[in-house]
């Protein structure tokens, strides 16, 4: 039917929302610049790297991590720490004005 909306192939709303990307450069409130991680590299991190607990980070207790782009962000910092950054906390950097990019992927290469 021409002009009728089919519910049945739209997709969730919720699916295409992402605030944020894996492989986007951040900057934490504080100052800190860090890179947005995949969840797959998030799991292989997350036991060998210590938890940053900085300013902004996800705490809920009792509540675990549920990585979804829009409100839980998972980030990995210059200092070589990660934390569940809440996403009203960090903000893209459009241009790497430096080598950081770079330098935070070698890190995680080497991790």
């Amino acid at each position: 039917m021409r002009g009728q909306l089919n519910l049945m192939e739209t997709k969730d709303p919720m699916d295409k929302r992402a605030m944020f990307e894996p492989g986007d450069l951040v900057r934490s409130f504080t100052g800190r610049f860090g890179l947005v991680i995949s969840k797959q590299t998030f799991e292989r991190i997350k036991e060998t790297v210590r938890q940053g607990r900085r300013p902004g980070y996800f705490f809920a207790p009792g509540c675990c991590e549920k990585i979804d782009y829009l409100v839980q962000v998972p980030v990995f910092f210059e200092d070589g720490t990660y934390d569940i950054m809440k996403s009203m906390n960090i903000k893209a950097v459009p241009q790497d004005s430096g080598e950081r990019r770079p330098k935070l992927e070698e890190m995680l290469r080497n991790l």
